[in-house]
């Protein structure tokens, strides 16, 4: 009787099937295939719960852009003026210079020419340094 169960598993061995088990990637970084890279974005923009809280142009009034464009044309006029004076001779002389709310330091140093940018109402700063 053992013999004719252990004869039966061994028919039976020789009908099964088995297959080899690959891993395909689906991320297009990571090698899969470049059509799923816009329903992995959508699919992450669906999930994704955050708002962005910049500047909503839709919440500024006409008066509001005005006054903010006028803002930006004066500044840039201002430091296009600034750079045509200083660079005249082709280079930025070192010094401290005042734009309304802004303080502008222009100095040497051995990395090269910094120039330290204050605006004196929030005490944000910015640094530039042009490389020798």
């Amino acid at each position: 009787m053992k013999e004719f169960i252990l004869l039966i598993c061994l028919l039976q061995a020789g009908f099964l099937f088995s297959q080899q088990l690959t891993y395909k990637p689906i991320n297009p970084a990571f090698g899969g295939d470049t059509f799923n890279y816009q329903w992995l974005l959508s699919s992450a923009n669906a999930q994704n719960d955050f708002k962005e809280e910049g500047l909503n142009r839709d919440e500024e009034s006409d008066l509001e852009d005005f006054s903010s464009n006028l803002n930006r044309q004066l500044l840039n006029q201002l430091e296009r003026s600034l750079l045509t004076n200083q660079i005249g001779d082709g280079e930025l002389e070192p010094g401290t210079f005042s734009f309304g709310s802004l303080e502008v330091e222009v100095y040497d140093s051995l990395e090269g020419l910094v120039v330290n940018i204050l605006d004196t109402n929030t005490g944000e700063q910015t640094q530039i340094i042009i490389p020798n």
